[in-house]
């Protein structure tokens, strides 16, 4: 998708504007991961994530075989 030249001019005009500047930091200030705990991603909050959605998608539950591997080369 290509850009007219005052489309261009306009994303250039709110990219040096101060207000836009102020609500990009208050946002990035305000912003909340959820999967983050002190500084570092929690496995716990992921895996129980992806649990709650996987049963909120309502899928049938896959049997596991085992795997069984005779001939592993590296």
């Amino acid at each position: 998708m290509q850009l007219s030249d005052e489309e261009k001019a306009e994303l250039r005009a709110l990219a040096a504007s101060e207000s836009m500047r102020r609500d990009s930091d208050i946002l990035r200030e305000t912003r909340f991961d959820p999967f983050m705990a002190n500084g570092e991603v929690d496995c716990d909050r992921v895996v129980e994530f992806l649990t709650e959605y996987n049963e909120f998608l309502s899928h049938p539950v896959k049997n596991r075989r085992p795997f069984i591997e005779k001939d592993m080369k590296l």
